[in-house]
């Protein structure tokens, strides 16, 4: 059985021989390794391009700054699952990237579709804005990429990292939106909100000329670094079962019989 499309049967990333590996139309060994760093390998990977110093200076800064927040819930399926299986390492570090989603984690994505839509919908950035804030609402949805349940007065990470986008000179469209939203806020919902991380990543990054379509790779990627790290800890210093039993102290039984 046929399913989707069977044409254009080719790859543009790895091919290798017996003497070689070309990656991106560089020689893997003569090339890259000892002579690429890996954020750069990552940009060249993704967009088939070397970043410029400016690109590759702000992806640096994102993956930092998405890859460990403490104990989310991300870490704690990752602690959890080792504990409960401590064989299955990868396992562990599935059942922490499973969870990036359109809340936790996996947000960027979210936030930047939502930017990249507003840009494109032209004419007046405000009113743009204010309509496309007031379609959620409608909807019942959140304002991506604003608010913080911890840094209700501002997040660090992203105050960071929009500082770090107008050092490299990289401001475009997609931060003037993001700017755009916070200043209509008040007067579209009644009261303004922070820009939290998941909104300064995807609107640096697409200013910064990355795909929009891989914009979840990066939390994925930086997370797993972070998720390593427990894990490596979770040998050493066990919680997993500590986090386990606190759950079941904290949460009640209700038989639903109310």
């Amino acid at each position: 059985m046929r399913i989707g499309k069977q044409d254009n049967a080719v790859t543009s990333i790895c091919t290798s021989d017996a003497e070689s590996i070309t990656v991106r139309g560089m020689d893997l060994c003569s090339e890259v390794i000892g002579h690429v760093d890996f954020t750069s390998y990552f940009w060249l990977l993704v967009t088939g391009t070397m970043p410029s110093a400016p690109q590759k200076a702000l992806a640096d800064a994102v993956l930092c700054a998405i890859a460990e927040h403490g104990l989310v819930p991300s870490v704690v399926a990752t602690r959890m699952t080792y504990a409960a299986a401590p064989e299955a390492f990868h396992g562990a570090v599935a059942a922490g990237l499973l969870g990036c989603g359109s809340v936790v984690l996996g947000s960027a994505e979210v936030a930047g579709k939502f930017y990249a839509q507003v840009v494109a919908e032209g004419g007046d950035p405000a009113a743009a804005a204010t309509a496309a804030i007031k379609d959620l609402r409608s909807q019942k949805k959140a304002i991506p990429g604003f608010g913080h349940p911890q840094h209700s007065g501002g997040d660090p990470r992203a105050h960071r990292l929009l500082a770090l986008a107008k050092e490299h000179g990289m401001e475009g469209p997609h931060i003037a939106m993001l700017r755009t939203i916070e200043a209509v806020l008040p007067d579209a919902i009644g009261r303004s909100l922070p820009i939290n991380v998941n909104g300064a990543i995807p609107a640096v990054m697409l200013d910064a000329g990355f795909p929009l379509a891989a914009l979840k790779g990066i939390s994925l990627l930086a997370r797993t670094a972070s998720l390593i790290a427990h894990l490596q800890e979770e040998t050493e210093r066990p919680i997993g079962f500590i986090m386990s039993g606190a759950a079941a102290e904290r949460i009640g039984f209700d038989d639903g019989s109310d």
